[in-house]
């Protein structure tokens, strides 16, 4: 059935069998030889599927030459001419288990490809086949040789008809086509024949990934790390490859800043034996500058912790500025430390993002601190608090000033607020936890606030059997959320997941003793990091065991599961404190070195072969970027990030220049184990492309179909 080219007798018409002359009739023959492909669409059986040869300059449509055929009732059919065959089964096709059942209708549209010479069989597996020789030059032998070892069976019975194979090879046959069946339907339900083939492309690639890992550092903006890193739009004025010129920092009143302004308070944290005080930085030039260079004002080395920096969420829009980014030190209460940066090629990570893909366009997915941005990341929306203004809440509303519409223009300042920055960091009347309520009557939290759920910065009420609970009365407790998140999709579709955190355990324990005490630092454990235990289905008394089978510890069991090759296939890794490289707490060095150190060992993994392992940071942490993030929602995307990707399948040694935000990891996750769509994400994409834009990324992009490695 395997017959590229097959030749066919078909009649010649009358007029032309005469015009042969006695030639043709010398032969006794009045018939011609015609190319011919014949095959069957299977996976298993598509009856009444259309047939044709694929346009080999418009992938995914019929050569203008090609007449359709239709598939018969086991699949089979006749085309003329030979090259690559295109078929679509459409919800007018019956899909038969067996040759010779009753069948079922087709209830989603599949577009499959077949490379030309190999349409014998047309299916999920051989739409890879294809898709793999669109990106190797077209060499079939290299993409068979491959794929076949991939799926971990022998060539001949993929390229046969798979419904007829036995043993192992069947089971593995069957699971390779329903998974790129499932992802070729999605596909090939875009309108454009190029969407649907970037999509199966980039779906397939995905497809290949069995375990997410997602390793959420702190506080680092794109430039502050890797604004040198060749071929990343980096830097401006500094690396060759960034895409515009700098844009010089704006004192608060719009003015030019004349030179940076001191770094309040000193630019080292307290108890560093390395100090760089507030008069040392003064007088810097409007520009930014490395933080460790060794010719440079302070050459202070990545080992030592600078101060923090403010990073909330209207801060982080005024310093934005409209996509300008030229009041990152006029609304910094750090001054000129918002525009220092490091020479990012003295790190560990620096040098796993050259061997795997760097994405160098990613932004955080809502504006601000690590409280929002970590709500963000699981559930693509804002906290919700309900009736704010008759609750103990009521004082952490933000008095912000809007425009004409009611749109965010600035804080409100404070009659003490200095008139220019080089006087002093800017103070406003009340910068608290809640935005005024919107139309509705719903306040939202944006700026930190601590779980119900211990562990909770916010002490238990008493020490009895409430010690599991942080005290409600507290302003500070944010009411359980109740808003779909990631980690219920997932347990809806019984996908295991996992939230794996350093000091866990320890902080927990520490956290609902009878005697709470105080907490040690290191680790400095992060309670508002933690943003499943905000949610009410995480209750310690009413759910312990779903709350216990996805809260984790890092120190306990993360390694132990990446060794045993247990990790679950959506994995969320937040690092202690001490070692997350947020500034004021954690040096750039030691959180360096620590997740380096991770990432080694996962590699050694049973499950590393079909692993990606996303390393990025939770928000900018108040350092200056020059990107303008993509016009969104309400709630960002706000400053560009670093991203790390790392897998056997990563396409290796690139910068990936792909729009992304945090909530492309959602993308992924949903994607990749055909989840629901979180409102949020509809609602950020239809937001950017009404703004003119695109919507984001899932990191497929960087990913190839075969490993390479």
């Amino acid at each position: 059935m395997n017959l590229h080219a097959r030749f066919a007798l078909r009649p010649l018409p009358v007029l032309i069998a005469l015009s042969l002359g006695t030639a043709l009739v010398a032969c006794g023959s009045n018939y011609h030889v015609t190319p011919a492909v014949q095959g069957q669409v299977i996976g298993s059986y598509y009856e009444n599927a259309q047939v044709c040869l694929e346009s080999s300059t418009a992938r995914l449509t019929c050569d203008a030459k090609s007449a359709p055929v239709r598939t018969a009732a086991d699949g089979s059919f006749l085309l003329d001419g030979e090259g690559a065959v295109l078929a679509v089964v459409g919800t007018d096709a019956i899909r038969h288990e067996t040759v010779g059942d009753a069948g079922s209708k087709v209830t989603q549209k599949l577009m499959l490809r077949a490379p030309a010479g190999h349409a014998g069989f047309v299916s999920a597996i051989s739409t890879e086949l294809a898709q793999i020789m669109d990106s190797n030059g077209g060499d079939f032998a290299s993409a068979s040789s491959k794929l076949a070892a991939r799926i971990g069976v022998s060539e001949s019975a993929m390229n046969a008809d798979f419904n007829k194979a036995s043993g192992d090879d069947l089971a593995k046959l069957k699971a390779e086509n329903s998974s790129a069946t499932a992802v070729i339907a999605t596909a090939s339900a875009q309108a454009a024949p190029a969407d649907a083939l970037a999509a199966m492309n980039s779906g397939l690639a995905l497809n290949n990934i069995q375990t997410i890992v997602v390793i959420y550092a702190e506080n680092r903006g794109f430039d502050n790390l890797y604004g040198l890193f060749p071929g990343a739009n980096g830097v401006p004025g500094v690396n060759p490859t960034s895409t515009s010129a700098y844009v010089p920092q704006k004192d608060i009143d719009g003015s030019t800043l004349p030179v940076l302004p001191p770094t309040w308070g000193g630019m080292t944290a307290a108890g560093q034996s390395t100090v760089i005080t507030q008069a040392q930085t003064a007088n810097l030039p409007n520009k930014p500058f490395q933080i460790d260079d060794a010719n440079g004002p302070f050459n202070l080395p990545q080992s030592v912790i600078t101060r923090d920096l403010v990073h909330r969420f209207y801060n982080n829009q005024m310093q934005i500025n409209g996509g300008a980014n030229d009041k990152f030190a006029a609304y910094s209460d750090a001054g000129g430390l918002s525009m220092g940066y490091y020479d990012g090629s003295k790190m560990k990570l620096w040098d796993i993002a050259k061997q795997y893909a760097l994405a160098d366009n990613m932004f955080i997915g809502a504006f601000g601190g690590s409280f929002l941005t970590h709500q963000y990341l699981i559930c693509a929306c804002a906290p919700t608090y309900p009736n704010a203004d008759t609750s103990v809440a009521k004082g952490s509303i933000s008095k912000i000033d809007v425009d004409a519409k009611g749109n965010f223009v600035r804080l409100t300042p404070s009659a003490s607020s200095p008139a220019t920055v080089l006087n002093g960091a800017p103070v406003y009347a009340n910068d608290s936890t809640l935005t005024p309520a919107d139309s509705s009557g719903m306040f939202y939290a944006v700026n930190t606030m601590q779980p119900a759920f211990q562990p909770s910065s916010n002490a238990p009420a008493g020490d009895d059997g409430s010690k599991l609970y942080a005290d409600t009365s507290k302003a500070t407790t944010l009411p359980p959320q109740t808003q779909t998140n990631i980690g219920d999709l997932l347990s809806g579709k019984n996908i295991d997941w996992a939230w794996y955190a350093g000091a866990w355990k320890d902080t927990t324990a520490r956290a609902t003793a009878a005697s709470r005490g105080s907490f040690p630092n290191p680790p400095n454990f992060q309670f508002h990091h933690q943003p499943f235990n905000y949610f009410a289905n995480m209750d310690p008394v009413k759910a312990p065991a779903y709350r216990a089978a996805h809260l984790r510890d890092f120190d306990s069991q993360f390694m132990s599961d990446a060794t045993a090759g247990k990790l679950p296939p959506v994995t969320f890794y937040k690092p202690q404190g001490n070692l997350n490289q947020h500034p004021g707490y954690a040096s750039v060095a030691d959180g360096d070195a620590h997740i380096a150190s991770v990432i080694e060992q996962l590699k050694k993994s049973p499950q590393w072969k079909n692993m990606l392992v996303i390393v990025t940071y939770d928000e900018n942490g108040g350092f200056y970027d020059h990107a303008s993030p993509p016009k969104g929602d309400r709630w960002g995307p706000g400053t560009r990030v670093p991203a790390i990707l790392v897998s056997p399948y990563v396409k290796k040694g690139t910068v990936d220049h792909t729009q992304y935000d945090s909530a492309s990891i959602l993308r992924a996750i949903t994607h990749r184990f055909s989840l629901p769509v979180l409102d949020g994400l509809s609602t950020r994409d239809k937001a950017l492309v009404a703004n003119g834009g695109k919507p984001m990324g899932d990191f497929s992009a960087a990913l190839a179909l075969l490993p390479q490695e």
